[in-house]
C-alpha cells in the first residue's frame, strides 16, 4: 500500500508541473516511506510513493508496460494477481513481480488496438468494468497511456482505499491519495466515489463500476435463508478471504481490540500462519511468529479480552497503554493525517494512531483488522430497533456505501500515518457477496442458541451467525461478548474527557455563530467545533470542509436509522453507550 499524486491534462511547462507535483507528493510521503518514482511528460506527471509489501525489490512504481508507453500508479494489493498473471502467460511480458502490474495486462487486453480506450476506440463502458471487476483486492490507481494521452483512473468497491480528484482553472486534472497533496492546488476537489472509474474519453465523469443485486431490496433472490447454511456460508467465505489477505513478503501482524470482529480475524490468521510454515507454500514467510496488538487506557473493557482471546489462539501479544494526555496532544495531528472532523472517527483515530507508532517500531508494516463487520452484519447496537428485515438489509446497504467517509478513511490512514498497511478481510469483495447474499432476516438480533457466559440463559445479541460460525475458535466470554464500540472499548473516560474538554473550550456563543464560522457543514455540536476548528487550520478551503460526511447519528446510524425509535429523535451521540435498554453500561 502506498500513496500517489498524478497530474493530468497538463497544457506546457512540463518542468514546472513536475517541481509541483512532487512537492504535492511529499506531503503524502508518510504512506510510502520505503521508495519515491516519478514519470513525467508533458501530458501528465505520476509521482509515487512507495511502502514495500509485495516484491519489495523490483515492485517500485511507477509501473510500465514492456514498450513503455503505458504508466501506471497504484496504491493497493491485488490479492488474486498469481491467478490473473497465469491467464497472461506468452501474451504479456511481465516486468516485475508487483502484485498491481496486472492492471497493467488486463488494460492491454481490452483491445488489439495500442491505445485500448484512447480517441476511436471502440472499448465500451462494460468492457472497462469487466476489466476492473477481475481484480480481487483493494486498491485506487490511475493509468495514463502515453499514444493518446488517455488515462485511467479506478478505487475500490467499498473505498478501503483512499482516492481524491481535483481541477484548476486551467482545465488540469489532479488525483491522490490524500487531500492535503491537492489543497491549495485546485479550484475544487472531492473524494472520488468507492466502485467507480474514470477517463478522459468520458468526460472524466465517474461512472459505476461496481454493481450487486443485494445493493437494492426489491427483487433479490437471497442465497439462503436457512440459519444453519448462512453460519457455515459466512465461516467458509471468511476463512477464504483471510487466507487470500495473507499475501505478503514482509511480516505481519493483527489488531486484537478484544472485540468479536478483530478476534475472529486474528484466529483465523493464526491457523493459516501456522499452515504456511508447516506446509511451504507459495507464500511461506521467513518469520514464524503471529504477533497482535491491542491498545487502551488502563482498565479499558477492550485490553483484558483481547489478552485473553491471544492466550487461547497463541498469537505473540503486545499491549499498549496510553493515558488521556497523550491522547489529547495527539489529536492536532491525527486530525491532520486522518484528514476529517467527524466526533466518532476522530475518538477513534487517535488511539489507532498512537498503536500503528509502536507497531512500526517493531518492523512489521501489515496488519489485519476486523473494520466492516458491524455494517454488513447489523452489528452496532442501534440494529437492535430495526423494525423489520428490509429495514435492517437497507441500512447495512446505507452503511457500507458510507464507509469510506469513517472506518475505512480511519484505519488507512490512522495507520498509514506511520506506513502501515491495514487490510480488511471482512470488506473481502467475494466475502461480501456471500454475506450480503443471506437473507437480512437471519442477520438481525436474536437469541442466541445457549446460554450467555454471563448465566443469564439465552439473551438478545447481535452479528449472531459470526459468533456461531466462529464460537469454537474464541474463548466464550469474547465469543458472546456485547458489541463495543473501539473508541468506546479503550477506556470509556477517553470519551467522557474529550467530551468535557471540547464543551469547556467551546462557548455557548461561539456554538449560536458556528454557521456564520462554518457555513460549509456547520457543527452540530461543541466537540465537532472543536475538531473543526482544528481541521480548518490545517485544510481552509470549502473542499476540505465538503470532503466529511455530515450527519446527526445514534451510536453510529445513519440519519435514517433514526427514525427506528422514538428516542433517538432529537438525539446526536455516537457512543454505544446512547443505545438505552440494550448496551449494559448505557447512559443514565
Amino acid at each position: 500500500m502506498c500513496g500517489f499524486v498524478a497530474t493530468l491534462k497538463t497544457k506546457g511547462g512540463a518542468r514546472e508541473k513536475r517541481e509541483q507535483t512532487l512537492k504535492m507528493s511529499a506531503k503524502i510521503r508518510h504512506r510510502g516511506p520505503d521508495w519515491s518514482g516519478v514519470y513525467s511528460s508533458d501530458r501528465a506527471v505520476l509521482a509515487h510513493e512507495r511502502l514495500a509489501i509485495v516484491d519489495p525489490l523490483s515492485g517500485k512504481q511507477p509501473l510500465y508496460s514492456p514498450d513503455g508507453k503505458i504508466v501506471l500508479a497504484v496504491n493497493g494489493e491485488i490479492y488474486n494477481h498469481q491467478e490473473i498473471r497465469r491467464r497472461y502467460v506468452g501474451q504479456y511480458e511481465f516486468q516485475t513481480g508487483s502484485d498491481c502490474e496486472v492492471i497493467l495486462a488486463l488494460y492491454k487486453s481490452l483491445s488489439p488496438d495500442p491505445s485500448p480506450v484512447g480517441e476511436g476506440s471502440t472499448v465500451t463502458h462494460e468492457q472497462i468494468c469487466s476489466m476492473i471487476e477481475q481484480l480481487s483486492g483493494i486498491f485506487a490507481f490511475v493509468l495514463f497511456d502515453e499514444n493518446t494521452g488517455d488515462y485511467l483512473i479506478a478505487r475500490d468497491p467499498i473505498g478501503v482505499i483512499p482516492l481524491y480528484m481535483g481541477h484548476d482553472k486551467d482545465g488540469t486534472v489532479y488525483v491522490a491519495s490524500e487531500l492535503k497533496a491537492l489543497e491549495g492546488h485546485c479550484d475544487e476537489y472531492a473524494p472520488f466515489p468507492p466502485g467507480h472509474f474514470c477517463t478522459s474519453k468520458h468526460g472524466d465523469k465517474p461512472e459505476r463500476w461496481y454493481k450487486r443485486p443485494w445493493m437494492q431490496y426489491d427483487g433479490m433472490t437471497w442465497s439462503t435463508s436457512d440459519s444453519a447454511e448462512a453460519v457455515q456460508m459466512v465461516k467458509d467465505g471468511l476463512m477464504a478471504a483471510v487466507k487470500r489477505q495473507l499475501m505478503s513478503d514482509v511480516p505481519y501482524g493483527v489488531l486484537l481490540s478484544g472485540g468479536l470482529d478483530s478476534s475472529v480475524v486474528s484466529a483465523i490468521a493464526k491457523q493459516y500462519a501456522a499452515k504456511r510454515i508447516e506446509t511451504n507454500d507459495e507464500h511461506d514467510a521467513w518469520w514464524p511468529r503471529l504477533h497482535s496488538f491491542a491498545i487502551g487506557l488502563k482498565g479499558a473493557p477492550d485490553l483484558a479480552k483481547a489478552r485473553e482471546v491471544a492466550e487461547y489462539i497463541g498469537t505473540v501479544h503486545h499491549e499498549v497503554n496510553y493515558t488521556v494526555q497523550e491522547g489529547l496532544d495527539a489529536i492536532r495531528d491525527v486530525i491532520y493525517y486522518i484528514e476529517s472532523y467527524d466526533v466518532t472517527t476522530v475518538r477513534a483515530s487517535t488511539p489507532m494512531y498512537l498503536l500503528a507508532r509502536v507497531i512500526r517500531s517493531m518492523g512489521i508494516k501489515m496488519v489485519l483488522s476486523g473494520e466492516g463487520a458491524d455494517e454488513i452484519f447489523g452489528g452496532y447496537l442501534y440494529f437492535h430497533k430495526a423494525p423489520d428485515a428490509r429495514a435492517f438489509h437497507e441500512e447495512t446497504v446505507r452503511k457500507l456505501s458510507k464507509l469510506h467517509f469513517y472506518d475505512c478513511l480511519r484505519a488507512n490512514k490512522s495507520l498509514m500515518a506511520w506506513g502501515i498497511e491495514g487490510r480488511v478481510p471482512f470488506l473481502d469483495k467475494e466475502f461480501l457477496d456471500i454475506a450480503m447474499s443471506i437473507n437480512p432476516a437471519l442477520k438481525m438480533c436474536g437469541l442466541t442458541p445457549s446460554p450467555s457466559p454471563k448465566g443469564e440463559g439465552s439473551f438478545e445479541i447481535e452479528k449472531r451467525i459470526v459468533r456461531e460460525g466462529f464460537a469454537e475458535m474464541l474463548p466464550e466470554s469474547v465469543a458472546w461478548r456485547q458489541k463495543e464500540q473501539f473508541s468506546d472499548g479503550v477506556g470509556y473516560s477517553w470519551i467522557d474527557t474529550l467530551k468535557k474538554i471540547t464543551s469547556e473550550a467551546v462557548s455557548d456563543e461561539q456554538m449560536a455563530h458556528a454557521a456564520e464560522r462554518f457555513p460549509v457543514n456547520p457543527p452540530l455540536n461543541k466537540e465537532e467545533y472543536y475538531y473543526r476548528s482544528i481541521f480548518a487550520e490545517h485544510f481552509p478551503s470549502d473542499s476540505a470542509a465538503r470532503s466529511v460526511n455530515q450527519e446527526a447519528s445514534v451510536a453510529c446510524s445513519t440519519a435514517i436509522a433514526l427514525e427506528w425509535d422514538a428516542a433517538f429523535k432529537n438525539l446526536n451521540d455516537p457512543s454505544g453507550r446512547a443505545v438505552k435498554g440494550v448496551h449494559e453500561q448505557a447512559y443514565s
